[in-house]
């Protein structure tokens, strides 16, 4: 059965993508501790980031690298936190977040779906992608 990240960088559920390659997708998390959260997510459907091969993770790395410096330029924030979890979802991903404190990397503070604002999310998702250079899909532009 496939995954929700699966699921979403399959189309069959929506996404709002900021970066897209042949073997890794970036797009906002539904239940962010800020906005701007995004994760980083391997197209191959792997559970633990430890069984990724290392190019893979590599390559995961060099995207969240990225998407981080996105969020450092986008968002008044300090850093770009990064985490990786792993129990909400059996598909590698990392956590990319706009931080200025600890308080992100605790996700059991994060914004439930239900308590984001959709204008904001979308507005964060553009933020994103234009400090990236990409297009609605997360391809670059041009």
């Amino acid at each position: 059965m496939s995954s929700v990240f699966t699921k979403i960088i399959n189309g069959e559920i929506p996404g709002r993508f900021v970066y897209r390659d042949d073997t890794a997708v970036a797009f906002l998390t539904i239940e962010p501790v800020a906005y701007g959260h995004t994760l980083i997510v391997p197209v191959e459907e792997v559970d633990k980031w430890t069984d990724l091969k290392p190019e893979l993770w590599a390559h995961l790395n060099e995207v969240a690298q990225k998407v981080g410096q996105a969020v450092t330029e986008s968002f008044d924030c300090e850093r770009a936190g990064y985490l990786i979890a792993g129990f909400e979802v059996p598909h590698a991903h990392i956590h990319v977040f706009p931080a200025n404190d600890m308080s992100g990397y605790s996700l059991s503070a994060a914004m439930s779906a239900d308590a984001t604002d959709d204008a904001e999310m979308d507005k964060a998702a553009e933020k994103l992608r234009a400090a990236l250079g990409t297009d609605a899909d997360g391809r670059p532009q041009g």
